[in-house]
């Protein structure tokens, strides 16, 4: 494996009815509070309410930024700044998922800097300082609740890109497995699958001496397939609900990846569709990335083997390692599809049309990308091809 230094900050509170330790976190940071939220679901299981109720208590000037996108949009983190600016907030409190969280990241680094915030995004601009924030999370999905990574949509470009900083790891992440009951079964279905794209993503690499790290890694994805599917028959299982909640955060929270980069593609590739479609990430992914697992094969077909037999558990007597190998994507494709996981792009009336459109938009920033296999724009084509 390669040097490591490894570093993050946040405080990770777990259990039945954490949001109260609000009470004791909250007041480290000031007093004016920005509260940020997606599009109403928290007002109806009563978390708004508790929430709001606990910021009364310790007197907090709290101050509101609803109407968060499930692909976060850059204009309403331009809002978001605003308010900062104008009120000068102390702190800012996420309550929702990954794609709140996100919105939150890049509001608190916009806050603290002179550069409009989607230069910083692109990667024109670097972060020099951020608000503290705090999450209180409300869907297993992203990992975003214990990282510094963040994704923000441009509808007016059509652009999605991925960027984090040193300064946009939340200052505490409240995870209450409760505060998931009600999320829909279609959402639970593609947090399922983004926290399984998240270890996949990972575990694509070629560098050498990461046993435990595969092991961590397996550990997380047998661990959704085994307790997914029972969920998804029982929504408001704490249990489940709480295994689920913690493997998205281990998922992506570095833990599992030190000393080694991962390949990152199918998440571009994804990012350049919903960019121009708008679709659920997890949709997206649940359709692209066997299809890049079938076209990358050729990289290190042993990777994908041990991933075959580790993790769904194929049998490699009398097969050659590419037979093992294939029979492990379509066992991912076979699992995604048996939990009602979108598997092509028609799914979501996507046609050939906007494949160029979609191609150009994964080689914006570089001609290349991934790391277990470099693609181009023409890579990119034939997995979106292949795809619909």
């Amino acid at each position: 494996m390669q040097n490591f230094t490894y570093y993050n900050p946040t405080k990770l509170i777990f259990g039945k009815e954490t949001v109260t330790k609000l009470k004791d976190e909250v007041p480290n940071y000031g007093k004016k509070v920005l509260v940020v939220y997606g599009g109403g679901s928290i007002k109806r299981n009563g978390l708004y309410d508790e929430v709001m109720q606990i910021l009364n208590d310790i007197n907090a000037e709290v101050f509101e930024l609803p109407g968060v996108e499930p692909n976060p949009r850059v204009t309403t983190v331009r809002k978001g700044i605003d308010i900062c600016k104008k009120e000068k907030i102390d702190f800012i409190l996420a309550v929702g998922g990954g794609s709140t969280i996100d919105c939150t990241k890049a509001i608190a680094v916009g806050s603290k800097s002179e550069h409009d915030i989607w230069d910083i995004v692109t990667k024109k601009a670097q972060a020099e300082d951020a608000l503290p924030f705090g999450t209180v999370l409300t869907l297993a999905a992203t990992g975003s609740e214990m990282n510094a990574g963040s994704v923000i949509t441009n509808w007016e470009t059509n652009e999605k890109h991925g960027w984090g900083s040193p300064f946009s790891y939340p200052q505490f992440s409240i995870l209450d497995p409760v505060n998931t009951f009600t999320v829909p079964k279609d959402q639970t279905i593609y947090g399922i699958v983004d926290m399984m794209s998240h270890a996949l993503e990972h575990y694509f690499h070629h560098e050498k001496n990461t046993i435990l790290q595969d092991y961590m890694v397996e550990g997380i994805l047998r661990t959704v397939i085994e307790t997914g599917p029972k969920l998804l028959n029982d929504l408001e299982n704490y249990e489940l609900r709480s295994t689920i909640l913690y493997s998205g955060t281990m998922a992506l929270n570095g833990m599992v990846n030190m000393g080694y980069q991962g390949d990152w593609a199918s998440h571009n590739l994804e990012h350049a569709v919903s960019a121009v479609h708008d679709i659920p990430h997890g949709g997206g992914l649940a359709i692209l990335f066997p299809h890049w697992m079938e076209h990358s094969l050729d990289a290190n077909v042993g990777r994908f083997k041990q991933l075959a037999v580790r993790v769904f558990n194929i049998d490699e007597n009398g097969k050659s390692d590419r037979e093992v190998a294939l029979e492990g994507i379509q066992a991912l494709r076979d699992f995604w599809n048996s939990i009602d996981a979108p598997s092509r792009l028609a799914d979501y009336d996507i046609t050939e049309d906007t494949i160029e459109e979609m191609a150009d938009k994964t080689v914006i920033a570089n001609p290349t990308f991934g790391n277990f296999k470099k693609l181009t724009r023409e890579d990119a084509v034939a997995i979106y091809k292949a795809s619909l």
